[in-house]
């Protein structure tokens, strides 16, 4: 596992420390919270108190929030992924500290969320890194990460969610279904729930 700290790393601590002072304007839009990312990655050996893994499914460890966003550390096996699945019109910007994973993107090409039917197509593939971080593209949110077995090493991906939520849609492509699911955590600020 790459736990490596990037060039100028920064501690968990500092990296929260300068999200905070963002205005509610930088989280509506991509392009500033994207830069922050990209120039602040963050030391792996801070998260630790952070992360929590599950050898069925992936966690989400909360690390902090406000009411403008919520940091969630996302702790990955090798092998494991999401659902497909959108971020109710948040915005969503992902940094990996430690791994590879990968970002399939979908366009919607009809979803009738009240009948439970969706029709998707998938757009691109894109790669995270600790020097590659990405955001969700709000006109096209629907998305799924994962991290494939031929990466052969755990991943922890923080992602950075423009207002704090607890729900999402979830699709499957396969099925032509989609639906609502709540969203929990895993740990909350280092503490198992």
């Amino acid at each position: 596992m790459s736990t490596q700290p990037a060039v100028n790393a920064c501690s968990i601590q500092d990296f929260v420390s300068e999200l905070r002072k963002f205005p509610e304007a930088a989280f509506l839009e991509v392009a500033q919270i994207q830069r922050f990312l990209n120039s602040h990655p963050v030391a792996p050996d801070t998260l630790a108190p952070y992360l929590l893994w599950d050898r069925q499914h992936y966690t989400r460890n909360l690390i902090d929030k406000t009411p403008l966003y919520e940091l969630v550390a996302i702790c990955w096996e090798i092998g494991q992924g999401s659902s497909i699945h959108n971020h109710h019109q948040q915005n969503c910007w992902m940094a990996v500290p430690i791994g590879r994973l990968l970002v399939r993107n979908y366009r919607t090409l009809m979803e009738d969320l009240a009948g439970g039917r969706c029709q998707l197509a998938p757009t691109d593939i894109q790669e995270m890194n600790p020097a590659q971080c990405c955001a969700v593209d709000p006109a096209e949110p629907v998305h799924m990460v994962y991290n494939p077995r031929e990466f052969n090493q755990r991943a922890v991906s923080l992602h950075v969610y423009s207002k704090p939520f607890d729900s999402c849609v979830v699709y499957s492509e396969e099925r032509g279904t989609c639906g609502e699911i709540k969203l929990s955590y895993t740990t909350e600020y280092g503490k198992k729930n």
